[in-house]
């Protein structure tokens, strides 16, 4: 866990940190330099420290990852370059999701209303067959719905609804995707 009370001393302890200097020597040397398609590769590091990783997953060797034990990535989800999984809490990520390039999602922040800002964490969910489309930023605490797509550079400040296309600063539902799909597969059947 982590210390609320940023006064009396660090936000996490010795053992967390311990283990983010050796993921940051690990990650530097093993993971952030390895061949694009070396994807088993860098799902065996991850899993090596402490992450959920299903099968098929896809996570990009520029993906900055803060701490790997604090994330969960479901079967052939797909992390793209420049991604930043800021993990100083749990983000769980769904089956055949894909997380866009320069995307932030962001789990910790701090309290303004305290002397000290002390840590808060608050868990990101990304829900199965969802889009976070290129630098969108997550905040802490979000539950992207299942099939739910983010529009670029959108700032998500609520959850957001599953089969939806939402964008915007902040990020707020446009369009059902369910009748988008169907309105789809029917114009293609003509």
């Amino acid at each position: 866990m982590h210390n609320q009370d940023t006064y009396t001393g660090p936000s996490f302890s010795l053992k967390n940190r311990l283990g983010r200097l050796l993921w940051g020597m690990v990650s530097f040397l093993f993971f952030r330099f390895s061949p694009k398609s070396m994807y088993a590769w860098r799902s065996f590091l991850l899993r090596m420290f402490g992450a959920k990783v299903g099968k098929g997953v896809h996570v990009y060797p520029s993906v900055s990852i803060w701490a790997p034990w604090n994330l969960e990535l479901g079967d052939e989800c797909g992390i793209a370059g420049g991604v930043k999984l800021y993990s100083q809490g749990k983000i769980s990520i769904g089956r055949r999701t894909v997380i866009s390039q320069g995307t932030h999602l962001c789990a910790g922040t701090h309290d303004y209303t305290q002397p000290g800002f002390p840590l808060i964490t608050r868990p990101i969910q990304v829900g199965d067959h969802a889009w976070i489309a290129a630098e969108a930023f997550i905040h802490p605490g979000i539950t992207v719905g299942a099939g739910c797509v983010i529009g670029a550079r959108s700032v998500v400040t609520k959850d957001m609804p599953e089969w939806m296309v939402c964008a915007g600063h902040p990020c707020k539902p446009m369009i059902d995707r369910k009748l988008s799909i169907k309105a789809d597969l029917y114009c293609n059947q003509q």
